[in-house]
């Protein structure tokens, strides 16, 4: 079982029509952040709303430090070591407080886009020694199925003209840009391994093409 990422990006997606609430406050451990909830206007159901957390003034901002965050519920919620996803959430964070301007795209696009039921099965497989990539293709399910079509969206509503994009994943780089995210650098977030997320790490860096 194959599967070698090959940082080519996708087609673009459809722009959604997004409807947003007004910003309200939300204090936390890096400061007071401006939550805006976005969903498609084509979307009855409430699953596919998605938030920005906004620091500073970031409308016409150049270059702002952006994350784009997809939801992981396993290391969010309930503190799974399984993964890097909390620990590269709180360091974006960090790193946005240290600079005073940015944002957070939080996306619901839970395990990689497969969804919550889909992840616990695949941690089942991983159980039995499949790694992350081999127990997708073993669901018949792609190894990343994310799409960002709504985060560029998101931009575009917030008024920002380009981000330096905090990700270790390249091939996310290429997905904004084909949606039209005019991303000027990449800043990496280097989380510290853990004995339980070393192998995901190592995957993520060999098959994945992550930048480790």
């Amino acid at each position: 079982m194959r599967y070698n990422a090959t940082m080519t990006a996708k087609t673009r997606r459809k722009t959604p029509r997004l409807v947003c609430t007004e910003p309200a406050s939300i204090p936390t451990a890096t400061g007071t952040w401006k939550a805006i909830a976005f969903y498609d206007a084509a979307d009855k159901t409430d699953g596919n709303t998605h938030v920005a957390f906004v620091m500073g003034d970031v409308a016409g901002a150049k270059d702002l430090p952006v994350r784009v965050q997809s939801e992981c519920m396993t290391s969010e919620v309930f503190g799974s070591l399984k993964c890097d996803c909390d620990a590269q959430l709180r360091m974006a964070m960090r790193y946005v407080r240290t600079r005073g301007r940015g944002a957070i795209v939080y996306l619901r696009q839970e395990g990689r886009g497969i969804g919550i039921f889909n992840k616990i099965r695949a941690y089942h497989l991983q159980d039995h020694g499949l790694d992350t990539v081999e127990a997708n293709l073993k669901l018949g399910l792609p190894p990343d199925s994310r799409e960002y079509a709504a985060a560029a969206a998101i931009l575009r509503k917030l008024g920002v003209v380009s981000v330096r994009l905090m990700t270790n994943n390249p091939q996310k780089l290429k997905d904004l840009e084909v949606e039209g995210v005019n991303v000027t650098a990449r800043i990496p977030l280097r989380t510290r391994p853990n004995r339980f997320n070393r192998e995901y790490l190592r995957i993520k860096k060999k098959r994945m093409g992550h930048d480790l």
